[in-house]
């Protein structure tokens, strides 16, 4: 996933569910963002590139290992907390030639 560094929408952190190996996280993101969020697609959050787990119409969720927790500020991210997004560059090149294309 080739992340930018350009913050396209700011999302919420909605809920953290601990498991056993990984903790899930669901993240709010901004109407516009949505089609571009695909279950086991790629989306950047505060810079650190994840691969979605699951996609709802106004949310996504990804599942974060004890090393992502540790090594990245998404350890410390409590519900309720704002995050910058940045989705897959190719799933807006893609939305956009769809969308001039004939």
């Amino acid at each position: 996933h080739v992340v930018q560094g350009h913050v396209d929408g700011t999302g919420v952190v909605l809920s953290r569910q601990p498991g056993d190996a990984w903790e899930a996280v669901r993240f709010g993101l901004p109407p516009e963002l949505s089609r571009f969020v695909a279950e086991k697609g790629s989306i950047a959050v505060d810079g650190v590139s994840l691969t979605v787990s699951a996609v709802g119409p106004d949310w996504f969720e990804v599942g974060l290992i004890p090393e992502t927790l540790h090594a990245t500020t998404l350890g410390t991210r409590q519900p309720g907390d704002p995050v910058n997004l940045e989705v897959d560059v190719l799933a807006k090149y893609v939305a956009r030639l769809l969308e001039t294309t004939p």
